[in-house]
């Protein structure tokens, strides 16, 4: 069976944030999401790698040694 789409609101509680912050991850940190229309879908699968990459990490999380 295929995986749902699950749309920003599905998203954002699966991740415990706001869509507002989804929103904002799709611009500022490349977070995978699929532009149907216009409506965002995402995938969990997708999702779940991204974070476990550190996607959602804070850029000073990532900060380069000085």
């Amino acid at each position: 069976m295929a995986e749902p789409w699950l749309s920003a609101d599905d998203i954002a509680a699966h991740l415990g944030i706001t869509k507002d912050t989804v929103y904002g991850w799709i611009a500022e940190k490349g977070m995978p999401a699929h532009k149907l229309g216009r409506l965002w879908k995402f995938q969990t699968t997708e999702i779940d790698e991204w974070v476990r990459r550190g996607g959602a990490a804070s850029s000073s999380d990532h900060a380069e040694p000085g």
